[in-house]
């Protein structure tokens, strides 16, 4: 590269990408990197208030920005991922289907560590759409030395992909309501209606309800039952307070799941339980999901369905953030609830 008066950059290649904002009206890329400058281009850059120009003149081991930007986004990407071609020295990362955005974050930092580097996400864990934007990577400078491009190699090299989207599995999920009051007809249930809500974004299929008292046996034998039968997820509901008659923690453990945790660092939804039978979550939800708009379980749902395995460091790490602040509009995910927790 070699700055130059726009004067004499007449017959010269411009170097990079140049963007032309007007405040509050346009931001568009004026001039294209590899356009060769002409007369009347000279007065156009002044009224963008350039007085010199990089012009491009190759160097020995140096590599453009938008070539630099394209290599470090190949380094990134894994599976459910597409990228864009170089626009003003920025390569964009999108989703190529719907699923979870997982980042490997100490990695993330890794590469952000390196000077000129500039590396973008969007959360992990997050739910994407298809065509979705998740990430965007550029260098600061107009070129950069290949010395910088091997140390960012290195910081992949041997890992898994940085950045992927794991689609949603369509898991057959069965559903136990818990409550003497809801089993002899006191109370009608309201849970059926609100867990088909829930699943149904991850296509989610429903095996069926069953409802029974406040039964420590009875709700372990329920559960061991849905196992058997085929369920991928069950979904244990009511009954998860400290009141006498609450029964669920015990029956979950009682079918011999193992516990990962019971009580969430989240609100609302701490009395959340999870526990996995094999490889089958088992998910205690307590009553507040009828009322709340958004919990623990809305929070894990989209892990479950991307066939993450859920650890109990996962669930202490999520206290950070972990706070809903109950907005008069919901916007989640579009929301900082539940995102700065990871493995």
């Amino acid at each position: 590269m070699r700055k130059v008066p726009v004067e004499e950059a007449v017959g010269l290649t411009l170097g990079y990408d140049m963007t032309r904002i007007i405040p509050g009206r346009i931001k568009h890329r004026a001039f294209r990197k590899g356009q060769v400058i002409s007369e009347k281009d000279v007065p156009r850059l002044k009224d963008m208030g350039k007085e010199h120009i990089y012009v491009w003149e190759p160097e020995e081991n140096m590599v453009h920005e938008d070539e630099a930007a394209l290599h470090l986004a190949r380094l990134a990407v894994g599976p459910g991922l597409k990228l864009t071609e170089p626009n003003q020295g920025r390569v964009n990362i999108w989703a190529g289907h719907d699923g979870l955005l997982k980042v490997q974050v100490e990695q993330l930092h890794q590469l952000n560590n390196l000077d000129d580097i500039v590396f973008a996400t969007l959360h992990s864990d997050r739910i994407v759409t298809e065509g979705q934007t998740v990430a965007g990577t550029r260098v600061v400078p107009i070129a950069v030395p290949g010395s910088l491009l091997e140390e960012a190699e290195r910081v992949f090299f041997g890992k898994n992909p940085m950045l992927t989207v794991k689609p949603f599995l369509p898991l057959w999920v069965a559903v136990i309501t818990t409550g003497t009051e809801v089993n002899n007809g006191r109370i009608k249930d309201g849970f059926a209606r609100v867990i088909r809500q829930k699943i149904a974004p991850f296509q989610g299929r429903w095996m069926g309800q069953v409802i029974v008292p406040d039964d420590s046996e009875l709700i372990s034998r329920e559960i061991q039952n849905a196992v058997a039968e085929g369920a991928q997820l069950v979904i244990v509901t009511g009954g998860m307070s400290v009141d006498a008659d609450d029964a669920t923690p015990q029956g979950i453990r009682d079918s011999g799941a193992e516990v990962v945790f019971y009580g969430a660092p989240i609100l609302p939804g701490s009395q959340f339980m999870l526990a996995y039978q094999g490889s089958v979550p088992i998910c205690g939800v307590p009553g507040g999901a009828l009322f709340s708009r958004k919990t623990t379980l809305d929070l894990l749902l989209p892990r479950i369905f991307a066939g993450d395995r859920i650890s109990r460091h996962s669930i202490v790490s999520m206290g950070h953030g972990g706070l809903c602040e109950d907005c008069g509009i919901c916007h989640f995910p579009q929301c900082p609830f539940g995102k700065a927790g990871w493995d």
